[in-house]
């Protein structure tokens, strides 16, 4: 049995397309066309995560995919599945090459700046297409740092530390008065 921690966020559950049971997903990934010959899936219904056999899978532009989903043959079935986040195995990734990762890899990874040490915990990454930030948790303040390479400059895997070079960023986050 999988479990969230098993497995990375695909996408979701758009929209209906057709009133056969058809669904438009959202595909929250780089590159859609490397999962048109999906056979499965995983649906979240009350954080659990349930598997789901694809009949037919058809990849559109900008990210969306019409599927088929094997037993879902009527629109008041599909209507279950509105807005549900889809998973698959993280072990379904394709391999990166050099220095890249995913965003969820470095989740929880202590960050370290290169002028002022230790300011806090990757908490998440935010996928805005034009500037995706990495989030930083540091006590009750959250620090949003551009995921380029001018501010992030390592990811040590063995200590789990990203470090940057991000000192006048950082700073500005925490001598805000709230």
């Amino acid at each position: 049995m999988y479990t969230q921690e098993d497995c990375f966020k695909l996408g979701s559950i758009a929209r209906l397309h057709s009133f056969k049971g058809e669904v438009s997903i959202f595909l929250d990934v780089d590159e859609p066309q490397e999962y048109q010959n999906l056979e499965s899936v995983f649906v979240e219904f009350d954080s659990k995560l349930v598997p789901f056999f694809i009949d037919d899978i058809k990849i559109r532009n900008k990210g969306f995919a019409v599927v088929k989903f094997d037993g879902i043959d009527s629109e008041k079935k599909a209507l279950r599945l509105l807005k549900a986040p889809l998973y698959l195995p993280k072990e379904m990734l394709p391999e990166l090459e050099g220095d890249e990762y995913y965003d969820f890899e470095i989740k929880g990874f202590k960050v370290v700046d290169a002028t002022l040490g230790e300011v806090g915990i990757v908490n998440s990454v935010l996928d805005i297409k034009v500037n995706p930030l990495v989030s930083i948790q540091n006590g009750d303040s959250e620090i949003l740092i551009p995921k380029i390479d001018q501010f992030i400059k390592e990811i040590d895997w063995d200590t789990d530390t990203l470090h940057i070079d991000a000192s006048a960023l950082v700073e500005m986050y925490l001598n805000e008065e709230h």
